[in-house]
């Protein structure tokens, strides 16, 4: 163990920047990385106001981060395609990869994955961490620190998007215009939707998205969006609906957005029960698809990104300095309608 300084979840409510012992060894097949940039991401803000998500409780002092881009410092016995000063980003989930999950390709669902920041496993707001290389993705030069670590978030709107089946023209609809719906949105037209329309109750966050080539966006205080779907679509509904909302209403009308053999696809959770339509979904047969986390996404995220086809940088909303961090936790908990991604800079 080595002693480092980390911003710490001490308990519901209650952040502090001190020194903790964290592992910080490096075996065969791992990496030493200098943490540079970290995301606050909305799990992290919920472990910190609620000091829990479903499961998952923070009984112990627990690291947060999991957003998290930076340097190579070290490399491990048989470590062939990173080398010291590799600029990376790190996918925070390790699954047993002898798991049956794993086995099937699906290793986001595998139970025993170990994911950074989520109890009891130490996230990464500290300047150091080593991770296993096989999760570790070196960054192509014109990627930036902060664009590297948006690919975390970013992946999740990868897989929603695969899951979705996309056939190119198709038109989409994303419920929800925070950083994932948008990331979600993007993702879809870069999988080969002419148009995606963006429906959420705040105008600043459609205005964020609207500034992307292909965004339709609907204020849904001011439009009903099934109408305002029907108009778009002359009556015959989007191809795609992807929930990123989260809320229960959108489950209300959610089998009046999709087109006949359309499909529906969960990325966002309900922290309420809901209710589904199931008449609804069996006329029209409607396809549902869900999300967990991803698999599989990362090179072709960091791929997406260096090509310039999807540009993640107008959703970094503030950087702060690693010694803010606790500001920027206050900041995220205010969710200002104009906030998409609020970001660390852990390295000087």
């Amino acid at each position: 163990m080595t002693k480092v300084r980390a911003l710490v979840l001490e308990r519901q409510h209650e952040l502090a920047l001190r020194d903790i012992d964290l592992p910080l060894e490096v075996g065969p097949g791992m990496v030493k990385i200098a943490i540079h940039t970290v995301g606050v991401c909305g799990s992290d803000v919920h472990y910190y106001t609620h000091g829990r998500i479903g499961p998952f409780v923070v009984n112990a002092p627990m690291v947060l981060g999991h957003e998290a881009a930076g340097t190579v410092t070290q490399v491990g016995e048989g470590v062939t395609h990173l080398k010291v000063g590799d600029r990376v980003c790190m996918e925070p989930g390790i699954p047993d990869p002898n798991s049956r999950a794993s086995r099937l390709g699906m290793y986001n669902v595998d139970p025993a994955v170990s994911f950074w920041a989520t109890p009891p496993v130490h996230g990464v707001l500290t300047p150091e961490v080593v991770h296993p290389a096989n999760y570790t993705f070196k960054l192509p030069d014109n990627v930036s620190f902060a664009e590297g670590a948006m690919v975390e978030p970013f992946a999740v709107g990868m897989q929603a998007a695969s899951k979705a089946k996309i056939v190119p023209g198709d038109t989409a609809l994303v419920l929800g215009a925070g950083p994932i719906g948008t990331m979600v949105a993007l993702a879809a037209l870069a999988g080969g939707c002419a148009r995606v329309i963006v429906a959420d109750l705040a105008q600043p966050k459609l205005d964020i998205a609207a500034q992307y080539q292909g965004v339709i966006p609907v204020n849904i205080r001011e439009k009903n969006i099934v109408e305002e779907v029907g108009r778009l679509t002359e009556g015959w509904g989007v191809d795609i609906v992807f929930e990123c909302s989260g809320s229960p209403h959108a489950w209300k009308t959610i089998t009046d957005l999709p087109r006949p053999g359309g499909a529906i696809v969960i990325v966002g959770l309900p922290v309420e029960p809901t209710t589904l339509d199931i008449a609804g979904l069996s006329v029209k047969e409607l396809r549902i698809e869900s999300v967990f986390r991803y698999a599989h996404q990362y090179d072709r995220a960091i791929a997406l990104i260096a090509s310039g086809k999807v540009d993640l940088k107008p959703l970094i909303s503030e950087t702060f300095a690693f010694e803010d961090s606790r500001k920027a936790f206050d900041r995220a908990v205010e969710a200002r309608p104009t906030d998409v991604k609020l970001q660390i800079r852990v390295a000087e």
